[in-house]
């Protein structure tokens, strides 16, 4: 697959509808300060195509439990990495773009959000159903083009309206809602909203943290998340995943001006409804007491937009809905199937793995709704400080994981077990507290345990980070050195190790397995009358099999699966793989053509951070 489809997945994975409700909703609520995630983002998708695919490709995998498998050995760590990156899909993204669209849809019809959930899946089941990598990737760079064109118009017509960016710099810091809790600071835009780089002690993005307490979960989601490593792992080459990931970092640019400064904009232009201050006015506007914040978006849509352009608008957040949601369940059913069942069933048939998928994938639905009102009422309403909050309490662990892993040699599976078992003891602890002890609202005393009050989500990824690299490092060196089949072509220093060893492996299974089939034809052919016999069995089942075939067909394609064409009795098999690369070298023109470009971005990246800190 070329690096078009490749980097136009990569964003509109990234880009679902909860990035359009958050990332708009917090520059309503606090400025610019989260776009720091997104340019991270940049820095991310740089180290993915440039450090991190040559290691999986030099490694032939095809998802990432399977690469800590081949790295470290055994089974306890990809089975632990593989339930854990369900549980995050759970508590980041399904829920969360699950509630971003159903809320867009609410604001938009007036329907029940529970209703607008049942739509938006029945809307997305009917194609995914038929699944496939290639399908989606290919109708994820087809939304891609919608999402921009539609966010883009909205932008112009947000401009336009609130009279320029002059008018936007300005009429921010004075969009104060008309109702607020006496004597207190609720509804007063933040001093600091248009930098990036904050107070280390009394802000709400430290800016350490923004540095190092963001980078690091950022790197597990950009760097070896399966929904995003998979698409990469697609492409034709290393050069075309480099310039996928070069253009799904280009791409990423764009939000900050088409997502957050007309999210901006919405608190100017509606200022009582979307910076709501007072608890009981917020209940009545959109049903959240804690805020309203996470309205912006849509409020610009069905108040700004002519009745065709909404109908555009509509048409872009079920696209980057679906786009996203597509994108999770079908990695989240490659793992569960591959990692998972088949560890438990390894003869398990690809009739019965396709079904296995699909309830699964059933189950990771109910499981989102019954957690959409923990992130309704999460992190005082802003969609996208949750996802980010969640996510520096379970990712921080894996992404240390996986830079061990990659990068030094001598970690072995007991360091990155245990150092992942105590880091995700760390981080539930936090996170369990976390929902135990909810932020108070900015009118209350925060009584909370010294843990939440004084320790930043950020500095806390900081903090778990360290204490699991000191985990891993420890139990490394205290114990055995990784076997040589456990480094050779899985780590940056020995990507390019000979594979002759691996292959001969290899042919030696193909040849016993081989050789096992062929004595059992010579059996089968021995035995008097059994050719007969099979003949008579044919011809008699044959009329039968012929009667279902079309509607058992139907019913194959439908599920994704299709039936062998040379006999009745062939198999039932999955939609083909796609191909994966299969080599490190690269053109020398086009490296050049991509190494250029990687120098342009990070110039352009660091430029925007600076004017913007």
């Amino acid at each position: 697959m070329s690096w078009w489809p490749v980097g136009a997945s990569l964003f509109a994975s990234n880009i679902g509808s909860g990035h359009f409700i958050g990332l708009a909703g917090s520059g309503a609520a606090a400025g610019i300060g989260a776009i720091a995630f997104e340019w991270n983002g940049i820095l991310m998708l740089l180290l993915l195509g440039w450090l991190f695919l040559p290691i999986y490709i030099a490694s032939g995998v095809m998802t990432m439990p399977e690469y800590l498998q081949k790295r470290f050995g055994g089974r306890r760590t990809q089975i632990f990495i593989a339930v854990l990156s369900l549980f995050i899909y759970i508590f980041t993204k399904i829920s969360v773009d699950m509630y971003a669209g159903a809320l867009f849809i609410q604001l938009a019809l007036q329907w029940n959000i529970y209703l607008a959930v049942v739509v938006l899946l029945s809307i997305t089941a009917l194609y995914t159903v038929a699944g496939g990598l290639a399908a989606v990737i290919y109708t994820d760079a087809i939304q891609t083009v919608i999402m921009l064109a539609g966010a883009l118009t909205l932008m112009v017509f947000s401009f336009t309206e609130v009279g320029g960016w002059e008018a936007l710099m300005d009429g921010y810091l004075n969009a104060i809602p008309s109702i607020r809790v006496p004597n207190s600071t609720c509804g007063i835009p933040r001093d600091d909203s248009f930098h990036i780089f904050r107070d280390p002690v009394n802000s709400d993005l430290p800016w350490p943290g923004v540095i190092i307490g963001m980078s690091i979960p950022s790197m597990w989601y950009w760097c070896s998340d399966q929904v995003i490593v998979q698409r990469s792992l697609a492409a034709k080459t290393l050069t075309h995943a480099k310039g996928g990931s070069l253009l799904a970092a280009y791409l990423k640019f764009l939000p900050f001006f088409v997502i957050m400064l007309p999210g901006m904009i919405s608190r100017i232009l509606y200022t009582d409804d979307v910076a709501c201050a007072d608890p009981e006015q917020c209940n009545r506007i959109c049903g959240n007491p804690v805020g309203c914040s996470d309205t912006a978006y849509a409020k610009l849509v069905m108040e700004l937009l002519p009745s065709g352009l909404r109908g555009l608008m509509m048409a872009v957040m079920i696209a980057a809905l679906m786009s996203s949601l597509t994108s999770i369940f079908n990695s989240a059913s490659t793992i569960f199937t591959l990692d998972l069942w088949k560890t438990f069933r390894s003869r398990a048939s690809e009739w019965e793995l396709m079904i296995v998928g699909r309830v699964f994938v059933l189950v990771l639905v109910v499981v989102s709704v019954v957690w959409i009102p923990v992130v309704q009422a999460s992190q005082g309403g802003q969609l996208f400080i949750y996802i980010q909050s969640i996510s520096t309490y379970l990712q921080p662990p894996v992404s240390i994981i996986f830079l061990t892993g990659c990068f030094w040699k001598r970690t072995n599976e007991k360091g990155a077990f245990w150092g992942l078992t105590v880091g995700l003891l760390v981080g539930c602890t936090r996170m369990a507290l976390d929902f135990i002890y909810p932020a108070p609202l900015c009118s209350e005393e925060d009584d909370r345990p010294g843990l939440l009050k004084h320790i930043h989500y950020l500095y806390f990824s900081t903090l778990l980070s360290f204490i699991t690299l000191v985990v891993v490092v420890v139990v490394s060196l205290a114990t055995e050195k990784p076997k040589p089949e456990q480094i050779s072509r899985l780590t940056w220093f020995t990507r390019f190790d000979p594979v002759e060893s691996r292959e001969q492996v290899f042919s030696v299974e193909r040849s016993n397995r081989s050789f096992e089939e062929t004595t059992s034809q010579i059996h089968a052919m021995d035995v008097p009358g059994r050719e007969q016999e099979g003949n008579r069995k044919d011809s008699s089942s044959a009329s039968s099999v012929q009667s279902q075939s079309r509607l058992m067909s139907a019913l194959y394609w439908i599920c994704g699966m299709e039936r062998g064409k040379e006999g009745v009795g062939d198999p039932v098999t999955g939609p083909a793989p796609e191909q994966a690369i299969g080599s490190l070298e690269e053109k020398p023109r086009l490296r050049l053509i991509v190494n250029v470009n990687l120098l342009i971005c990070l110039s352009a990246t660091v430029f925007l951070i600076g004017y913007w800190v």
